[in-house]
């Protein structure tokens, strides 16, 4: 069971999922689901519905449940409790292009076999088609009013739009049946454990949030790098959408914001959304040099066992799209005025990882010399400013780089770590993202969803980023390195922290 708090929903839901059959289902949302469904957390009336093409006639769906289940849930499927999850599945055969589709489906909630009446609707489908599913919802009725019961709600995946005009299309087209309220725009990455650690780290204690401000921090960086390359086919997405507009446009920023942000009024959706908004308000490329250029974009090249990026499949095999960046943002408020914020992403990379680097300045005075041992060999190195980081995943945690005496006859100080690890506090495995963030939507909190202006806000950005690096092209580099060798250009002190 969950723990400290009740979460569990209290009220009847159908959970419609269209795109049952598709990746997504079977790796994230069924785990996700069936979870929460084995901890107790969901109501005691649910239905899940999958909505999809495909026949599945009978146990059949349940069948193609299970193994995705025994694949990827981080819990133990015994049978039993397969069962009992089974009997809150029904699968619906339509095509999103049919309107007698949606007309069934609305029949399943008439009669004396109804389905619950409050109902959540998750968009698992392509990009293009949420507009007609969402028009095909409202003209079926199947969407009841905003703010009243029973209530409706309608979860949809990135990428919300592709640009700035895109993105307001997108806005304008899910409004126009649906009441913000009831748009839940899911960003994977703000259901992590630590990313939620980072607002309570920063408010909940005293002796950090002073030291939060450009007196005191040298720089920040955020890295989001991934070993794979085009991994469950994804090889024509990425080529349209590249490393900016996948990784920068939201998982970045929404990290940015999170942990650059004022302090809100309160921990509701709206104050902290309102907060954000003024972070991506402030944030622009920062002035651009021939020596020191505010960005760099790479495409992961070469021959061996990665293949290069132009030769994956269903990828343009003269494909400008770029699978890394960097760049060097600014933050033009009173708080982070002249600290620079450096951000990398890149596929085929060193290291999976994903983390923030708060760098702080060093001492006014360099009283003693810094050395850097391994066991008792020790080589005199230059000052090492104290670092805090918020690692996302793997190895979940928060660590403090400080500077210590050395034990020994001299008086030198190393760089030792003040570490708080998820493994190492707590045995039981850390909740999935998905699994916060569908629990959240079932009960109606917002908090962790990207609201329409948050959305169009980041692309404002983004835009003025495709501006600064008009004309150039991302410049190869191998598989399993940090991305290009010109990316150390845009870190004004050329030590991006590679471990």
């Amino acid at each position: 069971m969950h723990d400290a708090l009740d979460v569990k929903v209290k009220e009847p839901v159908t959970f419609v999922i269209f795109g049952a059959s598709g990746d997504l289902t079977r790796r994230k949302l069924m785990p996700a689901l069936y979870t929460l469904f084995r901890e107790g957390a969901l109501a005691n009336d649910f239905t899940i519905v999958g909505f999809a093409r495909r026949d599945y006639e009978g146990a059949a769906f349940c069948e193609l449940i299970g193994t995705a289940l025994r694949e990827y849930s981080r819990l133990p499927v015994e049978e039993e409790s397969l069962t009992a999850f089974c009997s809150h599945l029904i699968y619906h055969r339509g095509d999103l292009s049919d309107p007698a589709a949606y007309s069934s489906l609305r029949e399943k909630f008439e009669g004396d076999n109804a389905l619950p009446a409050n109902r959540l609707f998750y968009l698992s489908i392509d990009p293009g088609l949420i507009d007609p599913t969402v028009t095909q919802l409202s003209a079926s009725g199947l969407i009841t009013p905003p703010r009243e019961t029973p209530w409706t709600r309608v979860v949809v995946e990135k990428p919300f739009g592709r640009d700035l005009k895109s993105a307001q299309a997108l806005n304008q087209k899910l409004l126009a049946h649906l009441d913000e309220t009831q748009i839940y725009r899911i960003d994977h990455y703000l259901g992590k454990e630590t990313v939620q650690n980072i607002l309570s780290f920063r408010f909940a204690n005293t002796i950090f949030e002073p030291v939060f401000n450009r007196t005191h921090v040298d720089h920040i960086q955020i890295t989001a790098a991934e070993t794979v390359g085009m991994e469950n086919n994804r090889g024509a997405f990425y080529d349209e959408y590249g490393a900016l507009r996948d990784m920068v446009a939201n998982h970045l920023f929404q990290l940015l914001c999170l942990v650059t942000m004022e302090p809100p009024d309160g921990l509701d959706a709206r104050s902290i959304r309102n907060e954000k908004m003024k972070i991506l308000g402030a944030l622009k490329p920062a002035a651009s040099t021939p020596e020191h250029p505010a960005g760099c974009f790479g495409q992961y090249a070469g021959d061996g066992e990665i293949k290069a990026f132009r030769k994956e499949d269903r990828v343009n095999p003269q494909s400008v799209t770029e699978t890394f960046v960097a760049l060097r943002m600014e933050i033009n408020n009173w708080r982070w005025a002249g600290v620079p914020v450096y951000l990398r992403t890149g596929k085929c990379m060193a290291q999976k990882t994903t983390e923030i680097a708060i760098q702080f300045k060093a001492p006014a005075m360099q009283l003693f010399q810094h050395v850097a041992c391994e066991g008792d060999i020790c080589d005199l190195t230059g000052v090492k400013p104290n670092t805090l980081i918020f690692r996302i995943q793997p190895d979940e945690g928060i660590f403090l780089q400080v500077s210590a005496k050395r034990p020994s006859m001299q008086l030198v100080v190393e760089s030792v770590d003040m570490d708080f690890s998820y493994s190492g506090r707590w045995t039981k495995d850390l909740p999935e993202a998905y699994e916060r963030l569908l629990l959240d939507a079932l009960r109606g909190d917002s908090t962790l969803f990207t609201r329409s202006d948050e959305v169009e806000a980041e692309w404002n950005v983004i835009e003025a980023i495709l501006a600064e690096m008009a004309g150039r092209t991302p410049v190869p580099y191998a598989p399993g390195s940090w991305g290009p060798p010109e990316a150390n250009s845009v870190h004004l002190s050329n030590d991006w922290k590679n471990e």
